[in-house]
């Protein structure tokens, strides 16, 4: 039986994502920053409970913990990371330079501002009188000093991006902000606005309740990192064996045993995670080293743990980040994005599993013996415990409270559960160290949502988002104009512009998605092109909740698309291969990724919330046919089905899969058509193999 190793996984962990090496710091700074996260996850824990403070006072506290905690732990420079101590030199506390520690007290007072100066002020400190209206009374018209701390604010922050992220998320920033102050100035008509001075741009950006101190901050801040922790937690107190056991126990038998136990367990793992470097190196450190030994090339190997990995952020009941901040912005409750979501992840992880079938047939790669296969009831009864917390989550969230409400129960069941559970007892060490993990996750996002609120404010104060989505509609249009007569005259293509035009938009926004996300964690992605995505989709007539998942999809395909693609270079360190190539598998066993989000905004009836689309015949003709076409579109990825199958074939195969997919009676009889001479090749094929291993028996 696989021993689920927490620690391993943890250090595997900081070795490939970015947003956990950080600088060695000296012992005293080392004890300030546990306390302070034990505080700060307290914090967090406690008032989730009780009850948050006020939206200003509570999101400056959350955002003067992350800053403080950034410019601590990530110095100026990368190269810096793994400097050895030194603290021989004055400017240097903790080994902490002295800028850095300027950046932290600039980065708290500016944090906290709003909320000390929300009410008049009329007091005298060291014989100085000041007096300030309430800040209801400067919004509009914000005083010098209100300007100066907001941008020295905006300064700190993308620094702190900089620092966590790179500089990619800060340029797009300083575009943005660029087009808000001079969009007078704008080459293109369609995208001029008179430009807003910079204290005006300041007051939307730093003032409650746009910019900065906005639904994205709002969201991190009273929910995700709660989540996070929940699941920090979770995997401490045993969940995390418990679902490599089950995997274990479903798939491990079967072909391809290992590497379908990989894609379940991710599945498993994808309920309490939304991270897909966190998911990849939690099951991988033990599926890749297996598939390795049972025959799966490296680069395969690593391919099918990111590949599985990467639906995390997608997976309900516990999605990523980008999630809780899609419910905000579509004023829907979380649930309703949790019971969207579900059709179309387990549409994901059927495509890779059946994927991975089909490879392992190809390879002739077997299950693991009946002896390494561990007895259901004994994983059930060794492990039963410690799913308590996760069906408390869900008991608690699906009873109409919220999200933060839910986690807090998560939490305590996991708390009390890992105290009382003799299987698997967690120690208060355990504790304290899965919450200062838990601080460490938020630290990167916590930044990267405060900044990226900018984005919001920006695209709210100018129209931005309605003028790119016209721009996208009408250059949709002329496409759609010009390339319909060209294929009006094919019986498949017989569309009218209308539809082509969508097809064009939603081709466009998905290559943005992939291309941006190279660059982009997918929750700052998602928050920009749905701002973009939802008025462009929304005039052509999609719903909105299937435009933003559209978005949230395809996001999250970037992690698994090259050059870029971080769960595949972390797969493919540990399976000792090429990245590139781990990134090539990781992207072609995500197929399925790529052509589910077109199916629910051609039929949303896939989403099952929406009541004005959803009727049980339209929603199963449209999940069974999609389906079909996932396992249709796998023969072809994998050159195999009962048979090795030619290239030529496979091309075939995988028009068909495309036609399957795509929802309508007569492109399904178009995709049974094309795949049966596919079909009839397979079982020839099969034939000839099982005649000439009986003349060689």
């Amino acid at each position: 039986m696989a021993i689920f190793d927490i620690d391993k996984a943890e250090e595997l962990e900081k070795k490939y994502d970015s947003a956990l090496q950080t600088r060695t710091i000296g012992p005293w700074l080392v004890k300030f920053v546990f306390l302070f996260s034990l505080i700060f996850a307290g914090y967090h824990y406690v008032t989730a409970g009780i009850g948050v403070p006020v939206d200003y006072w509570h999101m400056g506290f959350h955002m003067s913990g992350v800053i403080l905690l950034v410019f601590i732990s990530f110095p100026m420079f990368k190269r810096d990371r793994n400097q050895p101590l030194n603290e021989n030199n004055w400017w240097r506390f903790g080994n902490v330079p002295i800028w850095d520690w300027v950046f932290i007290v600039a980065g708290i007072v500016t944090s906290l501002y709003i909320g000390v100066t929300w009410y008049a002020i009329d007091v005298t400190v060291f014989g100085v009188h000041i007096q300030m209206v309430d800040q209801v009374m400067r919004q509009g018209d914000p005083w010098a000093i209100d300007v100066i701390f907001g941008t020295v604010l905006i300064i700190v922050l993308l620094e702190a991006v900089r620092r966590t992220l790179g500089i990619v998320v800060p340029i797009i920033i300083a575009i943005f902000t660029i087009y808000a102050v001079f969009g007078q100035y704008m080459p293109f008509q369609i995208i001029m606005h008179p430009g807003i001075s910079w204290a005006q741009y300041i007051n939307n950006m730093y003032f409650p309740s746009e910019g900065i101190y906005g639904v994205t901050l709002w969201i991190v801040s009273t929910v995700v990192f709660h989540f996070v922790l929940f699941g920090v937690l979770a995997q401490r107190m045993g969940l995390g064996q418990l679902f490599v056991d089950l995997a274990t126990v479903v798939a491990g038998r079967y072909t391809g045993g290992l590497a379908k136990v990989s894609v379940v367990s991710s599945a498993f793992f994808g309920t309490i995670s939304g991270s897909s470097i966190a998911n990849t190196v939690s099951t991988g450190s033990l599926t890749i080293p297996n598939m390795k030994k049972m025959g799966y090339p490296g680069h395969l190997a690593g391919g099918v743990e990111a590949a599985s990995s990467a639906g995390g952020q997608i997976t309900p009941p516990i999605m990523g980040a980008a999630a809780f901040i899609m419910a905000e912005f579509l004023e829907v409750p979380y649930t309703t994005i949790v019971l969207a979501a579900a059709v179309p992840a387990a549409m994901h992880y059927i495509g890779v599993l059946l994927i991975v079938h089909f490879q392992a047939k190809r390879l002739g790669l077997k299950g693991v013996s009946e002896e390494e296969v561990p007895q259901l009831w004994n994983v059930i009864k060794r492990g039963w415990p410690a799913s308590i917390p996760l069906f408390v989550l869900i008991y608690v969230l699906f009873s109409g409270f919220s999200p933060h409400m839910a986690a807090f129960w998560g939490i305590t069941a996991a708390l009390v559960v890992g105290f009382l559970n003799p299987m698997h007892r967690m120690t208060i060490r355990d504790v304290m160290d899965g919450a200062v993990l838990g601080v460490k996750y938020a630290l990167s996002v916590g930044a990267v949502v405060a900044a990226i609120g900018i984005v919001v404010g920006v695209v709210n104060s100018t129209g931005l988002g309605f003028r790119l989505g016209f721009m996208v509609a009408d250059g949709s249009l002329t496409l759609a104009e010009n390339v319909h007569p060209l294929i009006a005259w094919v019986p498949l293509f017989n569309l009218e512009i209308a539809s082509l035009q969508l097809f064009i938009s939603l081709i466009l926004i998905a290559m943005t998605c992939i291309l941006m996300g190279a660059g982009l964690p997918t929750t700052a992605l998602y928050i920009m092109l749905a701002t973009v995505a939802q008025p462009a989709l929304a005039n052509l007539g999609v719903p909105p909740l299937a435009s933003h998942l559209f978005v949230l999809y395809y996001g999250v395909i970037s992690e698994i698309t090259p050059p870029v693609c971080a769960s595949a270079y972390a797969a493919a360190g540990i399976a000792g291969a090429d990245p590139f190539k781990t990134g090539i598998s990781a992207f072609s066993l995500g197929m399925a990724k790529l052509m589910v989000p077109m199916v629910f905004v051609y039929s949303p009836a896939m989403l099952i919330v929406l009541s004005d689309y959803f009727s049980w015949g339209e929603f199963l003709q449209t999940t069974i046919t999609c389906g079909f076409g996932v396992a249709m579109m796998a023969t072809a990825v994998s050159a195999y089905f009962i048979a090795p199958m030619p290239r030529s074939l496979r091309w075939i195969m995988g028009f068909a899969a495309v036609c399957m997919v795509a929802p309508g009676t007569k492109s399904d009889l178009i995709a049974l058509v094309l795949a049966l001479p596919v079909l009839v090749q397979q079982v020839a094929a099969s034939k000839r193999l099982q005649a000439s291993s009986s003349e060689n028996a």
